[in-house]
């Protein structure tokens, strides 16, 4: 297999636990984010050494979870080019494109774009959406969203490619055309959510498996699963998990650790307590979700890169 773009080695090879951070900062469902605040905040975490900026795909503003709210965001692949080149370092990933929402033509060329773009340092994450609401405006067939997921996989892994003889797939497709150049190295493609695919399926074709935080034991169960699905599907089982975790740090260091939806609030002493005990588990690449309404982020982002980051 042709070797992997920077990207992967930054955040999928490595052997201690790495922290990413989801992007925009600061977003809130009145209004959307400030560009320059977030190209600035980009830039402090390149500088401070995190892993990769991630960022995701939210097609129409529809009320979810239990603040019933709707988030504002940018196109997610135009979002990540502004952060590319507020940066020199880190890894920009989608985290995920609704694979059965966007031509696969589309997110190839996206994909290979931005990839050129940060000279190496894009991740494609993909799901298979939630949104009922979505489908039906976008025409698509949400009971269909599984076989889609699969078909547009493969034919993204082959445009996705250096080597030629998989790239003729994509060139097939496209009725003898190809999209653009071939990238040099294989940009990293990884699964986020389940996509509706068996464990097997996703240990067997994805870099990764990104999924979003659970109480300890259940999350210890999910790593032991995938560990068991590589074991039996994966010629590679160095495949890592990763984990996505709201966070919301305060300000004083001994604070204890309490629950929060999907993550957790706490000092940092607390969260370091609790990024070792997730790493012990196998879980590779931690997506923080900071909950900055209370303290400046450019204050959050300092303290996790110089007082938590190195410790991993």
């Amino acid at each position: 297999m042709e070797p992997f773009n920077v990207a992967y080695d930054k955040v999928l090879a490595p052997e201690r636990m790495t922290l990413g951070l989801m992007t925009p900062f600061g977003a809130w469902p009145d209004r959307l984010p400030d560009i320059e605040e977030n190209q600035r905040l980009a830039t402090l975490a390149d500088q401070l050494g995190f892993a990769a900026l991630w960022a995701r795909d939210v097609p129409l503003m529809i009320p979810q979870g239990s603040e019933n709210t709707a988030s504002a965001l940018d196109d997610p692949f135009l979002w990540l080019a502004g952060m590319a080149f507020a940066t020199q370092h880190i890894a920009i990933g989608a985290a995920a494109i609704v694979s059965p929402l966007r031509h696969p033509l589309h997110v190839a060329k996206a994909a290979m774009s931005l990839d050129r773009l940060s000279n190496g340092r894009f991740i494609l994450g993909l799901g298979s959406g939630d949104r009922p609401e979505e489908f039906v405006a976008f025409g698509e067939d949400l009971e269909a969203r599984r076989e889609a997921f699969r078909e547009r996989w493969h034919l993204l892994r082959a445009a996705l490619s250096p080597s030629f003889e998989e790239r003729k797939a994509v060139i097939e497709y496209a009725n003898g055309y190809d999209l653009m150049p071939a990238p040099q190295k294989r940009i990293p493609m990884i699964v986020v959510g389940s996509a509706r695919q068996s464990v097997q399926w996703i240990a067997q074709y994805s870099e990764a498996w990104a999924t979003y935080h659970r109480p300890e034991a259940r999350q210890e169960g999910r790593v032991n699963l995938w560990k068991r699905a590589l074991e039996e599907r994966s010629k590679e089982n160095r495949k890592p998990f990763i984990q996505s975790t709201q966070l919301e740090l305060l300000e004083e260091p001994d604070a204890p650790a309490e629950p929060l939806e999907l993550g957790l609030r706490g000092g940092r002493h607390a969260v370091i307590d609790y990024l070792d005990r997730m790493r012990d588990l196998g879980i590779a690449h931690t997506i923080i979700n900071l909950t900055i309404d209370k303290r400046p982020a450019n204050e959050v982002i300092q303290e996790i890169g110089e007082d938590i980051l190195p410790g991993l």
